[in-house]
């Protein structure tokens, strides 16, 4: 068996990810109001893409590819063969079939097929900074916390190029992944928000990032204080990443958190997945309600996983 405690931070990303993004599914698009009038308060099934209650998206599958990939060793073509298997031959799926899939991540995964390096695959305008990349990262953070910052940055620029080649997507899952670094070190999720935020302004002095204003909000104000009604939920990557840690700042415990993520509405699926992997890792597996876990497609696959996982990184210390 693999080192417990990197059992247990393996089992709580993997299944605070997947548990969240299946809460959000049967309600994807759905508006903030007609999700006040009918909110989410527990795991249902059917709705949007008439799936059974447990069923993960896009979010979960991506993720768990980027995880099984890393328990061979850091290779960025096996991450994308792993992700094309997935878009081709419904690999790491909840019921053997492909449901939902991101118009930028199958144009990039097509270009892959089509023989075009990985890290060249991804959407590279403005436009392209949907949030593909930051939903998938989080298997990603063993690999780099002990890196240098600069080399850090270097290898989540070429895992989120796959698919999203922008700075903006690349620096949205530094943050992501630097807030969740904290989780791992800190009892206290502000002061966790704190560092990573005197970190990342530090940060964009030194390697001077050309994309402030996006962060702006998030880095240098306090995004725990803004009303729901300026936290927004699109799929655009901003909107998911201030989503993400405004509902885990807000709330005090893994349920709430996601609950909080899926009802302020439209991409439910992405907010709640990106919000349950930072929830799952810092409240702790046993955090995630038990009747929600049970429920959710695959479980005895993503518990192997997570020790397959756990186990190599165990190696590597």
């Amino acid at each position: 068996m693999a080192d417990s405690n990197l059992y247990q931070q393996a089992k709580a990303i993997l299944f605070g990810v997947s548990v969240a993004d299946a809460l959000g599914v049967p309600v994807e698009f759905k508006s903030r109001e007609y999700l006040r009038l009918y909110p989410v308060t527990e795991m249902k099934g059917y709705g949007t893409y008439n799936q059974p209650e447990g069923t993960w998206s896009d979010d979960s599958s991506m993720t768990f590819c980027l995880a099984e990939s890393l328990t061979n060793g850091f290779n960025l073509d096996d991450i994308a063969q792993k992700s094309v298997q997935w878009m081709t031959q419904a690999y790491w799926t909840p019921h053997n079939e492909v449901f939902d899939i991101g118009i930028i991540t199958r144009q990039s995964l097509a270009r892959y097929i089509q023989g075009i390096p990985a890290q060249e695959c991804g959407g590279k305008d403005v436009m392209d900074n949907g949030n593909g990349a930051l939903m998938r990262i989080l298997p990603l953070l063993f690999e780099v916390k002990d890196m240098p910052l600069k080399e850090r940055f270097s290898t989540i620029c070429a895992v989120s190029s796959l698919t999203h080649r922008h700075i903006r997507s690349h620096f949205a899952c530094l943050y992501y992944l630097e807030f969740a670094a904290e989780l791992l070190k800190q009892n206290d999720k502000f002061i966790a928000y704190q560092n990573v935020n005197e970190r990342i302004a530090s940060f964009i002095q030194e390697v001077e990032i050309s994309e402030i204003e996006p962060f702006k909000r998030l880095v240098f104000g306090d995004i725990s204080h803004l009303p729901e009604d300026e936290i927004q939920s699109s799929g655009y990557v901003i909107h998911t990443l201030e989503a993400s840690i405004w509902c885990l700042l807000t709330t005090d415990n893994y349920r709430d958190a996601v609950l909080k993520a899926v009802n302020l509405g439209l991409d439910t699926d992405t907010t709640a997945a990106v919000t349950g992997g930072l929830a799952g890792l810092f409240y702790g597996f046993d955090a995630i309600p038990t009747e929600w876990v049970n429920l959710l497609a695959k479980k005895d696959n993503i518990e192997k996983l997570s020790i397959r996982f756990a186990e190599y990184y165990m190696q590597k210390v």
